[in-house]
């Protein structure tokens, strides 16, 4: 289900300041069974390739936290779910809003987290009603199927939003 809230249900938000959010963040620190909570973060500004890119960064975060390579088809079906939500978002922030900024990825040991900062005033939905036959318009119809919660957060007096998603880690 879409919601807008400012405490989201994971209730991951954002890493705390000097934590160290930058794409090597947790480098070298990678296990299989996440700590308390670790963050990715890679800047799109500028990004040519913005969707393989931001893919690949993603691939290679659950590489460094075990999820990849996958070692059940539950597992690799969990991993291809997070890189077909993080390729949905960023798409719809390309097609929607001018452009992401930013795709931040939390995991713990039970929720990944997607996030993608975009400076769009837009407010994302799936398409109602669902046409499944008809080309385009079915990226937030699959990011409401795959995950457990999506939703957008704004920041009072500052343009833009982010878009999130939360996906079961694989069991």
């Amino acid at each position: 289900m879409s919601t807008t809230r400012q405490h989201p249900p994971g209730d991951l938000g954002r890493e705390p300041e000097g934590a160290g959010t930058g794409a090597d963040a947790g480098a070298g620190a990678a296990s299989p069974e996440p700590v308390e909570r670790q963050w990715r973060t890679l800047s799109l500004r500028g990004v040519a390739g913005i969707v393989p890119t931001a893919r690949d960064f993603a691939r290679q975060a659950l590489h460094d936290w075990g999820w990849l390579p996958a070692t059940s088809a539950d597992g690799r079906a969990a991993a291809e779910d997070v890189l077909l939500v993080v390729s949905e978002l960023v798409t719809n922030a390309c097609l929607h809003a001018e452009g992401p900024e930013e795709l931040r990825i939390a995991c713990t040991a039970k929720v990944l987290r997607v996030e993608v900062v975009d400076s769009g005033a837009g407010q994302p939905a799936p398409r109602t009603p669902h046409r499944a036959g008809r080309p385009g318009g079915h990226g937030m119809f699959i990011v409401q199927r795959l995950c457990l919660d999506w939703g957008v957060l704004r920041v009072t007096g500052l343009a833009g939003k982010t878009v999130w998603a939360e996906l079961a880690a694989p069991a």
